[in-house]
This record gives C-alpha cells, sequence and structure tokens, in this order.
C-alpha cells in the first residue's frame, strides 16, 4: 500500500544550560531546559535516508550554548526567539522552529546577622535556593514571517482555606457528595498564555515583567474571587489577566481539584468545625478552560502536555 510523509520536526531535546552572569561580586541565575523541534524540507531523509537537508541534532544543542554565551538569557522568551530566528533563517532547508523552554527559580540566599562578620558582605551575592515547585514556561514557533509566543507555568500550588462553596448541584441516585458552604478550595495551576506580539521590535512585551505581572494578577483573582465553583474561579483568574495586560489575548488553565474532605472525628467524641481535614490526591476533579480577549480566536492546544 502506498505511503506519504506526513507532519515531522526533528532536533534535540531538554537541553539544560545554567548561565551565571556576574556583575561583579553579584551573580545572576538563569536555569533553562531547552528543547528545539526543527521542520522543512525533510522528506529525503525519510524516504531515502540523505541527509544532505539535514542539520545534527548535536549541533542545535551546540547551538543553545553557543547562545547562551553570544547573546546571554534576557528571558526565556528573548532567549528562545533568537534560537527560532536563527535556525530558520541561516538554513533554507528549515522552515519552522519551535523552542520549548522551562525556567527553574533561583532566589538569593542572604547572609544572618550571626554569620555577617564571617562572611564579607560581597560574598553572599553567589548563593542561592531553588525556589517552590513552580516552574515557568515558554514555546516560541517561528516560520520566517510569523511569530507565535506562548508562555505560563506549571506546578503552582495555591490554596483558599475559606472563602469556597459549592451546592446547588445536579443530583441522581448515584450522588452521595454533601453540599458545602464553607470549604478548602485547592489546586496545582497549570496555565499558558498567548502573546499577540508579531514581530514589531520595538512593541515588544518586556518578557520578565510581563510573567511576574501574571503571574500576580493570577494569584490575585484566585485569592480575591469568593468561590462557588472552581470554574468560576478560573474564568476569574484568566479574565483578569486579559484585563489588565494587553499584550495577551489568550489564557488556559487546566487546574485540578486537590480535595479536602472533613475528618469524621465523632468516634472520637470530638466535633469537627471546619478544623481537620483529609487531603486526597486521587481521584481529583479536573477543570480546563480557555479564556479569549473578545474578538479573538483559540489557539493554545487543549491539551497542556502538548505545547
Amino acid at each position: 500500500m502506498p505511503t506519504i510523509l506526513g507532519q515531522n520536526q526533528y532536533g534535540k531535546a531538554e537541553n539544560r544550560v545554567v548561565k551565571i552572569t556576574r556583575d561583579g561580586a553579584t551573580h545572576h541565575i538563569k536555569d533553562l531546559n531547552v528543547s528545539v523541534a526543527l521542520s522543512g524540507d525533510m522528506d529525503e531523509v525519510h524516504y531515502s535516508g540523505s541527509n544532505a537537508h539535514v542539520l545534527p541534532t548535536d549541533t542545535t544543542k551546540n547551538t543553545v550554548y553557543a547562545f547562551a554565551k553570544e547573546h546571554g538569557i534576557e528571558s526565556a522568551e528573548q532567549f528562545g526567539i533568537h534560537l527560532a530566528r536563527h535556525f530558520v533563517t541561516s538554513q533554507e532547508p528549515i522552515h519552522r522552529a519551535r523552542i520549548r523552554i522551562e525556567e527553574y527559580a533561583w532566589e538569593r540566599i542572604e547572609a544572618s546577622d550571626a554569620n555577617s562578620r564571617f562572611i564579607g558582605a560581597d560574598e553572599v551575592k553567589h548563593s542561592f535556593v531553588r525556589t517552590g515547585q513552580e516552574t515557568r514556561l515558554t514555546q516560541i514557533t517561528y516560520d520566517g514571517e510569523r511569530w507565535e509566543v506562548v508562555s505560563g507555568l506549571k506546578d503552582l500550588v495555591v490554596m483558599n482555606s475559606t472563602n469556597s462553596e459549592f451546592w446547588g448541584y445536579v443530583k441522581d441516585k448515584y450522588t452521595t457528595l454533601k453540599e458545602a458552604y464553607d470549604r478548602i478550595l485547592a489546586t496545582e495551576v497549570s496555565g499558558r498564555w498567548r502573546f499577540n506580539w508579531t514581530d514589531d521590535e520595538q512593541r515588544m512585551p518586556h518578557w520578565e515583567k510581563s510573567y511576574e505581572q501574571v503571574r500576580k494578577h493570577m494569584l490575585q483573582a484566585f485569592a480575591e474571587t469568593y468561590s462557588l465553583s472552581l470554574q468560576q474561579t478560573l474564568y476569574q483568574m484568566g479574565s483578569r489577566i486579559i484585563n489588565h495586560r494587553s499584550e495577551i489575548d489568550e489564557v488556559r488553565f487546566s487546574l485540578p481539584n486537590k480535595h479536602h474532605f472533613l475528618v469524621d472525628l465523632e468516634p472520637f467524641g470530638l466535633k469537627n468545625d471546619n478544623e481537620v481535614y483529609y487531603a486526597a490526591d486521587r481521584p481529583y476533579g479536573l477543570i480546563e478552560a480557555t479564556i479569549l480577549r473578545d474578538g479573538c480566536e483559540a489557539r493554545i492546544p487543549v491539551d497542556l502536555t502538548n505545547l
């Protein structure tokens, strides 16, 4: 049976690069996990094994490290843009580059007063600790004409210990869940947001500031929404981002409901006044939705793991 080649790409995945910028005695860290995927005129390598149009994946790896030195890493987005532009414009057979980046955050360790007489002031500016579970993400796609930048985060665990209810839902003969008028609302945020930037260097967002502001508005919306459902909270989080950040047209969230159930303490003669909970890890409700700026079309994949 005759066959034809469909969509394809190749590259080097998960190139871990740590860039130290030395500003005198003060050091700054960028810790990235960079995956490169290239596509274009690659039929012959599949049909006949000819590598005439193939840039080795080892070369893409080397480019990541060389660019960390040559261009520095101002932000994950900017670094990805440099890489995508390079691969598409320097190799004629390559028509499209997709760069996916995870960024791991570090915060500076400050010397305690007790140790300050043993450690010089300059010496404490190069010690860091990895912060939290949150991982910053970005994907840059370039085809020689159009850019698409989608950034986001995963593994951001948040909780409201009150100001959440869940009642008035559909009930049938299999429903056992009791209505809740004061419950814990907790989730592990996986979110992506698409920028409306195309190729105007003068209008390029300030990527670092944008991430910080998106994260801030996301958390503020989570904290300030009196929630009657996780869906309502999700919508408020996405709406607040779009309403406050003009550079973003689309936000997609995947929010697992990290259920906390009140423990029955009556067998022990104790009253549980919304104080002691059992944290269940599975099964869990999974709430997902896309929030769009009015007039825009959705482009972020429904399955965020494929981004």
